[in-house]
């Protein structure tokens, strides 16, 4: 089931994405949230009408680097042995649709596409073979980086955190193996990067193991699982998307902070 967050006339509601041309897809209203007991409503709504949400709105978005080798490499860092966790605060999302703003402190922006894994249930040191029972679905990210804050400051927080630094969506996929995924991301329409998720050096159970060794995950919180090689820049003007089989695209445009 893809499940959409969206808001119509002034309202925000969840629905079920129905269909499969772009054109005639509908969105049946959820009663309820998809995290807790729920039901459809029966009430139809055409996508085209309504706007489309960032998919949910995390406690915490925790994401992966370098766990894809390609991309370790073309950055020239080393492969690492074990998962290596970064966070991206919750201001920093924002949905399908939505511009990124180009921060004023950098002229290095970086896009980085990657498989998003949408956590469903409180969930702490989860033992791998109850993995999957914690996962709600999968959508997809850009952890669009500052790179030359991140070079040179030598921490993360500024260079992927800045407001509009994390792009979700355009829905969350519930019923999806993710284990072997195209993944790729365009700008202007130029293909920049493509991968499948079976190239991961850390599987998503490695990720979600490692990390809930350290901390509560709740309902909703977003784990990124790494970007593959192709990372480059962004500028004002351009067009970014990123789109996963079996799950959709994610589009963004890149805009002068104001």
């Amino acid at each position: 089931m893809r499940i959409a967050r969206f808001s119509i006339d002034g309202n925000v509601a969840f629905g079920a994405v129905e269909g499969e041309k772009q054109d005639e897809l509908v969105l049946d209203i959820i009663k309820g949230i998809p995290f807790a007991d729920h039901e459809l409503s029966g009430t139809k709504v055409p996508l085209s009408k309504v706007r489309l949400l960032p998919p949910v709105l995390p406690n915490k978005v925790v994401a992966f680097g370098r766990n894809y080798a390609e991309h370790a490499r073309e950055l020239g860092n080393e492969v690492p042995d074990a998962p290596f966790a970064f966070f991206k605060p919750a201001t920093s999302v924002i949905g399908p649709g939505d511009e990124i703003q180009y921060p004023s402190f950098s002229e290095e922006l970086h896009h980085e596409a990657e498989l998003a894994v949408v956590i469903g249930r409180m969930c702490r040191e989860v033992p791998r073979e109850r993995v999957k029972d914690v996962i709600f679905g999968y959508t997809c990210a850009n952890d669009v980086t500052a790179r030359d804050v991140q070079k040179r400051e030598k921490q993360w927080a500024r260079a992927k955190g800045f407001d509009t630094a994390c792009p979700l969506g355009p829905w969350v996929e519930t019923e999806l193996d993710p284990s072997d995924l195209t993944l790729q991301l365009t700008v202007n329409g130029q293909q920049r990067q493509l991968a499948r998720t079976s190239e991961m050096i850390h599987s998503i159970e490695d990720l979600i193991v490692n990390i809930t060794e350290a901390m509560t995950l709740l309902p909703g919180d977003v784990i990124l699982t790494g970007t593959p090689a192709g990372v480059g820049p962004l500028n004002v003007g351009d067009e970014v998307a990123v789109t996963i089989e079996g799950i959709g695209t994610l589009t963004n445009k890149v805009v002068k902070r104001g």
